[in-house]
């Protein structure tokens, strides 16, 4: 009956309407014309009766932007931020403000869940209740492009325009802490005022627990008024210390030497992350604190394990596990993220009368997209891993443990290799993802082919208000 009655509804509307069916990757609502082909609508949500102004046409699908709602989602909301929409100069760091938060992770939950299933071929045991915090203020992490207009006679801080390569003129940032979002425009009247405005092009933010780093790229060696500018501004404008990057990042060098250290906190495991401003962390530290709690809880450590860390970085996961097992082996492809994360274990374990003791924990850098089941034997045993790769993934890794559970099955057709007879795969992994297409790709390998089971999936909202997806996943050894 309820069909019959949706049926009668469509049936009234025009034939030029287009019902939204679903959001993409890139937060698009997706449609159908009469005739089948799909259009992908931006600005449009699932459940919506719209009208698009079409602007690409391919042969089996449209691109084009919302220009009315005839029928409005009760999920849509008010932007929190007057920069965000569709209007000609909208900032594009954002592409789902007018999506309820809580439907944002719903839809992204459904994201990673179809990721599992139609590239993977894998249904998880159990759907992990999904991790979210605040949805604003929450970016601790920012590249802000720096542009001066001699027409406008003004200079612009902040993202890009939507679709576009000029800076959005952002007065406001609600993403970014409050106090950063507060000092947009009197940065602006800092580059503004310096003799460098033409030749400063970048400023990369960078906030830790008591500092705010803010790395200023200039194209030309600054003048000492232009130094004496910037030293106001921070006297100003606590806790901002300023960095400057001549060229490359080798090149990154604090403009006056001491003041407090850059660096997060992860209290439950008494550990503290001394990192430099364009080291990788994770934009959102409350997030963070979360995922890894969590990932450690799944990990279940015991202190007679060994644990490999794959992908460590600085040791965000590498040092939390340390305080619970036995041994742990991080490996990484940087070999100054490598150095950080060896500084960073020794000063922990300085602090161990303080802080947990920490086990003991050795780095190595690699490079993991060439990993192969030699080198697999060659590190030897784990009881557990935590791989926390970047966008492209494990698949390297996942396929050399396919492999040697393939020769021990004997359905492998490669020589035996030396020491794979003794060689064990761990019995758990934990799989934190960026990219839900890759965690599917590699969840596919260990499910159908390495021995595994995935026994729990889950989403990680680090950034609300954009379509970016992260996720955890736990694979346990079938027996």
């Amino acid at each position: 009956m309820t069909e019959k009655i949706e049926s009668v509804a469509v049936a009234t509307y025009p034939s030029h309407w287009l019902h939204v069916e679903s959001l993409d990757l890139e937060a698009q609502g997706v449609a159908h014309k009469a005739d089948g082909k799909v259009v992908f609508i931006e600005g449009a949500l699932p459940f919506e009766w719209v009208s698009a102004n079409i602007n690409r046409h391919k042969n089996n699908w449209e691109q084009g932007t919302l220009t009315e709602i005839h029928r409005e989602s009760s999920q849509r909301a008010v932007p929190g931020c007057p920069h965000f929409g569709l209007h000609k100069g909208a900032c594009g760091g954002c592409k789902m403000q007018h999506l309820h938060p809580s439907a944002q992770v719903a839809v992204k939950q459904r994201v990673l869940e179809d990721n599992l299933w139609h590239l993977g071929k894998v249904k998880p045991d159990q759907i992990l209740r999904p991790i979210e915090g605040a949805s604003w203020g929450y970016r601790y992490r920012a590249r802000l492009s720096v542009r001066h207009v001699r027409k406008k006679g003004t200079v612009l801080i902040g993202f890009h325009e939507r679709k576009s390569r000029y800076v959005a003129d952002m007065s406001v940032c609600p993403v970014l802490p409050a106090q950063v979002s507060a000092m947009l425009m009197p940065l602006r009247q800092l580059i503004a005022s310096m003799d460098a405005v033409e030749t400063c092009p970048q400023i990369e933010l960078a906030c830790g627990d008591a500092v705010m780093a803010m790395v200023l790229r200039h194209m030309e060696p600054l003048s000492r008024a232009d130094l004496a500018r910037l030293r106001a501004f921070a006297a100003d404008h606590p806790p901002v210390q300023w960095w400057l990057q001549a060229k490359g990042p080798e090149t990154i060098c604090l403009l006056d030497e001491g003041g407090p250290v850059l660096s997060y906190a992860l209290p439950e495991f008494g550990i503290s992350m001394p990192f430099k401003p364009t080291d990788f962390t994770q934009v959102n530290p409350e997030i963070n604190r979360v995922l890894v709690s969590r990932a450690l809880r799944l990990l279940d450590v015991q202190k007679n394990e060994r644990v490999i860390d794959w992908f460590c970085g600085l040791g965000n996961f590498t040092l939390p596990i340390a305080s619970q097992a036995g041994e742990v082996f991080g490996i990484e492809g940087s070999e100054i993220l490598v150095a950080r994360a060896r500084e960073n274990y020794e000063s922990n374990r300085a602090l161990a009368f303080i802080n947990k003791a920490l086990c003991t924990t050795t780095f190595v850098a690699r490079n993991l997209f060439e990993m192969t089941p030699e080198m697999l034997i060659s590190d030897g045993m784990a009881d557990k891993w935590l791989v926390d790769p970047p966008r492209d993934g494990a698949f390297a890794i996942v396929q050399a443990l396919a492999e040697l559970h393939q020769q021990r099955l004997g359905t492998f057709e490669l020589a035996a290799r030396a020491g794979a007879k003794n060689w064990m795969p761990p019995k758990r992994i934990v799989y934190v993802s960026c990219n839900p297409s890759t965690l599917a790709r590699d969840a596919d390998v260990l499910v159908h082919q390495a021995g595994y089971r995935c026994s729990a999936a889950g989403m990680v909202n680090m950034f609300p208000h954009t379509a970016h997806v992260e996720s955890m996943a736990v694979f346990d050894l079938e027996v």
